[in-house]
C-alpha cells in the first residue's frame, strides 16, 4: 500500500469516527483535537492532487473534495459560538466521502501554471462561496427538521441553540457567500477569456450559476424589504445551493464521469 493511499485512508476514517461519535455524544471533546488535524491532513491531500505538480489540476473527485474541505473547516472555524453537534457530525461525514472520491474519480483537467494566478484568485473565490454557501443549506436542512420536530410538540435537542440564534447565523453565513458568490459569477463573465483563454459562453454552467446568484440575491432582498424567514427563507437558501450544485459539480461530474470526456 502506497504512503498516499494510506494517508488517504487514515484521514477518511478519522472523519468517520469523528462524525460517528458526535451522533452518538453531542459533547465529545475529543472532536476539539481529532477535527482539526483531519482538516490538516484533507488540506495536504488536497494541495498535493490539485497543485502537487505546478499546474493546476481539477476534476470531479478533487473539486468535490475541495469545496467539503472548505465547508468543513468553513464550519469548524465559525462555529466556534455555536457548536451544533449534528451539523459538525453532517460535515464530517460528507468530507470522509469526499477524501475516498479522490480515489474513485482520479479524472483531472490540467490547467497550464502560466494562467495559474488569476485563476487561482478566480478558483480560491469559487470554492470558498461554495463552502459557505452548503453550510448555509445544512443549516437551513437542520432548521426544517427542528422546526418539525417543534410543531410535534417535541423539545430541542440538548446545546441546540434557538431557531431565531440559527437563522441569524443562516442569513450572516448567506450574505458571505452571496458576496464571493458575486465576485465568482462576474470575475466569470467579464474576464472569461483572460482566465480561460477563451470568450465567455452560454453555458449549463454558466446559466445554473447565474440562476443561483439571483436566488440568494432575490433571498436577501426579501429578507431586507419584506422580512422573509422560516420556511420561505429555508426553501430559498436550498433551491440556491441546488442550481450552485448543478453549475458547477452537476456539470463536472456529468462530463467526467457519465461522458468521459
Amino acid at each position: 500500500m502506497s504512503p498516499l493511499l494510506l494517508v488517504t485512508l487514515c484521514v477518511s476514517a478519522l472523519y468517520g469516527w469523528v462524525a460517528w461519535r458526535l451522533q452518538r455524544t453531542p459533547l465529545f471533546k475529543m472532536a476539539c483535537v481529532a477535527l482539526p488535524l483531519a482538516l490538516l491532513a484533507h488540506g495536504a491531500l488536497i494541495y498535493q492532487s490539485v497543485l502537487g505538480q505546478g499546474d493546476i489540476r481539477l476534476g470531479f473527485g478533487n473539486s468535490l473534495s475541495t469545496i467539503l474541505w472548505l465547508t468543513a473547516l468553513t464550519y469548524w472555524l465559525s462555529s466556534k459560538g455555536t457548536p451544533l453537534a449534528r451539523i459538525q457530525s453532517w460535515v464530517s461525514g460528507l468530507a470522509a466521502l469526499s477524501v475516498l472520491g479522490m480515489l474513485v474519480f482520479t479524472e483531472a483537467h490540467v490547467i497550464p501554471s502560466s494562467q495559474a494566478l488569476s485563476l487561482r484568485m478566480h478558483l480560491v473565490v469559487s470554492f470558498l462561496a461554495y463552502g459557505l454557501l452548503a453550510v448555509a443549506a445544512l443549516h437551513a436542512v437542520l432548521m426544517t427538521m427542528l422546526e418539525k420536530q417543534l410543531h410535534r410538540g417535541g423539545m430541542l435537542q440538548n446545546g441546540a441553540p434557538p431557531l431565531l440564534t440559527l437563522e441569524a447565523m443562516l442569513f450572516r453565513t448567506i450574505g458571505i457567500g452571496f458576496a464571493l458568490l458575486t465576485l465568482s459569477v462576474f470575475s466569470g463573465v467579464f474576464f472569461s477569456e483572460e482566465l480561460f483563454g477563451k470568450p465567455v459562453q452560454i453555458s449549463h454552467k454558466t446559466v445554473f450559476a447565474i440562476l443561483s446568484w439571483l436566488v440568494f440575491g432575490g433571498l436577501l432582498l426579501g429578507r431586507h424589504f419584506r422580512g422573509w424567514r422560516g420556511r420561505t427563507a429555508l426553501v430559498w437558501t436550498i433551491t440556491g445551493f441546488t442550481l450552485l450544485l448543478l453549475a458547477y459539480l452537476g456539470t463536472q461530474f456529468v462530463l467526467e464521469v457519465i461522458l468521459r470526456r
